[in-house]
């Protein structure tokens, strides 16, 4: 398998996993994600050099993206707050791969990229439903913070989010 940085040929097909990971979470009763996101951020986030993707042949196994900040930084209570981290995003495994390992693989691999781009911590937030989610984060060593982020989609959705955070 290879790991590297997304870029613009891999969109029409990272789109596509995305759609399909969509219709899984909708079927499981996870609605967080929609036809507007994360799919259409990712343009963005290959532009920025902040998309990874992991690939088995040519064919895309999950992605994931890095960011500097995110809005709810400031809502949870984190062990540091004078220090680099980084913000793991839209983490997705193509369903063709699940319970294969992949979520636990691309954690490792976030950890070290985040790590080789000088941060100390890798942070991220979920969505208070995605129980899969979370117990991936727990399993795989990330420590829940005190407090909820609690984004404020549109007047009728507002989603509650954990923070959760390792230390690299």
């Amino acid at each position: 398998m290879d790991f590297r940085l997304a870029v613009m040929e891999d969109l029409p097909q990272l789109k596509e996993v995305y759609k399909s990971i969509i219709k899984n979470m909708e079927y499981n009763q996870i609605h967080i994600w929609d036809d507007i996101y994360p799919c259409e951020f990712f343009e963005k986030d290959i532009q920025n050099n902040c998309l990874y993707i992991l690939l088995n042949q040519n064919e895309i196994v999950s992605a994931f993206a890095l960011y500097n900040t995110n809005s709810g930084e400031k809502s949870v209570e984190w062990k540091e707050n004078q220090c680099k981290v980084l913000y793991l995003n839209c983490l997705g495994v193509n369903i063709n791969y699940l319970k294969m390992g992949i979520g636990s693989f691309m954690l490792e691999e976030a950890k070290e990229t985040a790590k080789n781009l000088g941060a100390v911590y890798l942070r991220l937030f979920v969505v208070d439903i995605n129980k899969p989610a979370i117990n991936l984060y727990i399993k795989n060593g990330f420590i829940k913070a005190n407090g909820i982020y609690h984004e404020r989609i549109d007047k009728d959705l507002v989603l509650h989010e954990y923070g959760f955070e390792v230390m690299l």
